[in-house]
C-alpha cells in the first residue's frame, strides 16, 4: 500500500471506526507525517486528541505498532476504548497473569492484531527486544514522552532507556506525544529519541474553556467547600503535596456530604485501581490525590481541578489543570497556596539528589510559577508566555474579571526589609512577621529582638497581610529563601535597591475579607440545549451509565458527552442519521445504535 492509499484509508478510519467526519485542529498533518514514515514529536494540549494521531496510522499501516505508555491505567483505558471501536489490540503489563501475557504476545506476533501497548520497563528487557527484532515493527509510539527528559517534570529512568530504540530498530519510525514540554525539555527529547531529526508539531497550549483562579490560603477547608458548593453533582480532582493531606481532605469532604476518595502512592495497587475505576465510572466523584494520580486519565467530564498548595512548576500546573474539561466544556481551576507551600517546594528541590544544574533549573521553574501566582496581569497571558505563546484576550481568569489595584508599597517594603536586615537575615517568615508586628513571642524576647528599632513598626497590618506582601516581594525577586540557613529570608541585590529608595515597589492590592468571586462569562463556543434537549440528554446519560456499569467500562468509552449532546440536538431517526453524529462509528453503531435510537424515539414521541 502506497502513502496516498494509506492517507485515503486513514480518512475512512476516522469516520468508520472513530465516528468523526473531520479531524480536529492539527491532527491531520500529524497523522500524515507519521504515515509518510517521518519521525514525529507532537506537543498538543490535553483534550486535543493526541491518541487519535497515532492510533489511525497504526490501524492504517500494514506493519506492526508498539505503543509505549507509562501507566497501567492509561494502557487499560486506551485498549478498552479501541476494542469498543472494534479495533484488535493487545497489551502487556505486570497486572496480567502470565497466561494472559503469553496469549497477548502470541496474538501480536502471529498477526492476529497489529497494535501492542506496553510499559517501558517491560519493553526494554533483553528478552522483549530480541523478540521484537524477529518482527517487522513499523512504528514505535512513545506516549507522555516528556518522561524521557531529565529536565522534565516526570522524569523516568526507564523512559530514558528508550533512547536505544533509534539504534536497535533503525528501519522503524518513532513518534512521541506529550501535552507539555518547554524548550529545554523539547531539545532534550529530540536529542535522546530522534537524533534531532524529528519534525516537531506544537499545537497551542491555550485551553480557553478553563477558568484560572489563584487565591491566598486562609482557611483551606472553608475555601474548598465554598468553591465546590454548587458542584455536588460534578467530578473533580484536588491535588495535595502530601499523602497525609489527601487523607485529611477526603475525610473532610465525605463528612460534608461529598463523594471523595484519597489516592496516593502509599496505597496498594488493588486499592488504587479500585478508586480509579470508581472515579472513571461514577458520574459524581472527587479524587483527592498527590501527583501519583492523573497522567493519561481520559475522563472527559472533570469539571474542576483544585491545587491545595503550589505545584512544583508551570509544567506540572498545566498538566494538572489540563485534566479538567477535556470535553471542551467550561471547567474551573483553583490554586490555594501560602508561603509554607513555597518553602516546602524549595526544600524538596534542595534535598533532591540531582546535581546543582538541575536544582537551579527547578528553582527557576518554581520562580516562574510564583510569579504566575502573584501577578496582577492576566494569568492566562503569563501562563502561555512560558510556552512562547501570546494571547490577545482571555476574559476567563480572576485577574481579568477583577483586575487588582496596584499600590505603591515602597515604604511597606522598606519596613519589612529593614526587619529582615536588622534580625541578621537569619530567620524565616514567621519570626520576621512576629517582629514587625510587635509580638511578645518567647523567641523574640530571648533574642532581644523586642529592643530593635523595627520591632512593631508594622503592627497596623495583619499577619495575613504581611504573609501576602512578603510573597509578592519574593515573586518580584527582591527577597529569596536560603535553605542553607534553614529557610531564612534574605535580601537580593534588587531588594537592597528598594531598601535604599533607589527603586520603587508596586504591590497588588491585598484583600483579606473573602476572596473575589470568579464570575463566569458565557463562552459563545458552547451552544446551549433547549429544555427538551437537556431532558433527552439526561436520559441518554442514564442509559450510557447503565450500559457502562453492565460492561464494567468507563462511561465515556460508550459515548462521549459531546456525542450524546449532538444526539439530543439532532435526534437521529435511523442508523444513517445516527452515523452523522460525531463519535458514532460503525462498530459503536452495531453495539449501541439500536438502544440509543429507541431511547430517542420514545422521548420524541
Amino acid at each position: 500500500m502506497n502513502i496516498a492509499e494509506q492517507n485515503l484509508k486513514a480518512d475512512d478510519i476516522l469516520k468508520q471506526i472513530f465516528g468523526y467526519s473531520s479531524y480536529r485542529n492539527g491532527q491531520e498533518e500529524i497523522v500524515k507525517n507519521i504515515l509518510d514514515g517521518k519521525q514525529t514529536l507532537a506537543i498538543m494540549p490535553t483534550g486535543a486528541g493526541k491518541s487519535l494521531c497515532y492510533q489511525i496510522p497504526a490501524i492504517a499501516s500494514e506493519l506492526k505498532t508498539v505503543v509505549i505508555s507509562p501507566l497501567i491505567s492509561l494502557i487499560e483505558n486506551q485498549v478498552a476504548d479501541l476494542r469498543e471501536n472494534g479495533v484488535k489490540v493487545e497489551k502487556l503489563h505486570s497486572n496480567q497473569s502470565s497466561q494472559n501475557r503469553e496469549s497477548a504476545w502470541n496474538n501480536f506476533a502471529n498477526g492476529e492484531c497489529k497494535i501492542l501497548y506496553i510499559s517501558p520497563e517491560r519493553l526494554m528487557t533483553e528478552t522483549m527486544i530480541n523478540s521484537l527484532k524477529q518482527l517487522e515493527i513499523g512504528l514505535f509510539v512513545v506516549d507522555e514522552i516528556h518522561c524521557v527528559s531529565k529536565w522534565g517534570q516526570s522524569f523516568r529512568p526507564d523512559y530514558e532507556a528508550l533512547s536505544k530504540l533509534k539504534t536497535i530498530f533503525k528501519n522503524s519510525n518513532i513518534a512521541g506525544f506529550t501535552a507539555t514540554a518547554d524548550k529545554t525539555t523539547r531539545l532534550d527529547i529530540l536529542d535522546k529519541i530522534f537524533n534531532l531529526e524529528a519534525k516537531t508539531f506544537i499545537k497551542g497550549f491555550d485551553r480557553p474553556n478553563l477558568s484560572l483562579s489563584i487565591v491566598q490560603k486562609t482557611n483551606w477547608k472553608s475555601q474548598i467547600i465554598e468553591f465546590i458548593a454548587n458542584r455536588k453533582f460534578q467530578s473533580g480532582i484536588i491535588y495535595c503535596i502530601s499523602r497525609n493531606k489527601t487523607e485529611e481532605v477526603a475525610t473532610y469532604l465525605n463528612q460534608n456530604g461529598y463523594k471523595a476518595s484519597a489516592y496516593h502512592a502509599g496505597l496498594d495497587g488493588t486499592t488504587r485501581d479500585k478508586i480509579q475505576n470508581l472515579f472513571m465510572t461514577e458520574p459524581y466523584h472527587i479524587i483527592v490525590a498527590t501527583i501519583a494520580f492523573g497522567m493519561g486519565i481520559d475522563k472527559p467530564d472533570i469539571r474542576f481541578v483544585i491545587n491545595l498548595g503550589i505545584p512544583d512548576s508551570i509544567e506540572s500546573y498545566y498538566q494538572q489543570i489540563g485534566r479538567a474539561g477535556r470535553d471542551n466544556k467550561p471547567s474551573d481551576t483553583l490554586v490555594i497556596y501560602g508561603l509554607d507551600d513555597l518553602v516546602t517546594r524549595r526544600r524538596m528541590i534542595e534535598q533532591n539528589d540531582n546535581n546543582n544544574e538541575y536544582k537551579l533549573l527547578e528553582n527557576k521553574r518554581l520562580d516562574y510559577l510564583l510569579s504566575l501566582c502573584e501577578t496582577p496581569k492576566c494569568r492566562r497571558k503569563v501562563l502561555l508566555a512560558y510556552f512562547d505563546e501570546t494571547l490577545e484576550k482571555c476574559d476567563n481568569c480572576d485577574n481579568c474579571h477583577n483586575p487588582p489595584l496596584l499600590i505603591d508599597g515602597t515604604i511597606l517594603a522598606q519596613k519589612l526589609m529593614s526587619t529582615i536586615y536588622r534580625t541578621g537575615q537569619y530567620f524565616g517568615q514567621a519570626h520576621i512577621i512576629n517582629v514587625i508586628r510587635g509580638s511578645e513571642d518567647k523567641k523574640i524576647i530571648e533574642r532581644r529582638h523586642n529592643s530593635l528599632s523595627v520591632y512593631g513598626i508594622g503592627k497596623d497590618q495583619s499577619k495575613q497581610f504581611w504573609q501576602s506582601f512578603l510573597r509578592q516581594l519574593l515573586a518580584s525577586g527582591h527577597l529569596r529563601i536560603n535553605f542553607q540557613k534553614f529557610s531564612a529570608i534574605e535580601l537580593t541585590s534588587s531588594g537592597v535597591e528598594v531598601l535604599k529608595n533607589k527603586q520603587k515597589f508596586m504591590f497588588k492590592e491585598i484583600i483579606l475579607k473573602g476572596e473575589k468571586k470568579l464570575i463566569r462569562q458565557e463562552n459563545k463556543q458552547f451552544d446551549k440545549l433547549t429544555e427538551n434537549e437537556t431532558s433527552l440528554l439526561n436520559e441518554l446519560k442514564s442509559l450510557r451509565l447503565k450500559i457502562a456499569k453492565t460492561q464494567n467500562l468507563p462511561a465515556f468509552t460508550v459515548f462521549h458527552d459531546s456525542t450524546l449532546k449532538q444526539m439530543s440536538h439532532l435526534k437521529p431517526k435511523n442508523e444513517i442519521e445516527m452515523l452523522k453524529v460525531d463519535g458514532v462509528g460503525e462498530t459503536k453503531l452495531r453495539k449501541y445504535g439500536k438502544v440509543f435510537l429507541e431511547a430517542i424515539n420514545i422521548h420524541t414521541h
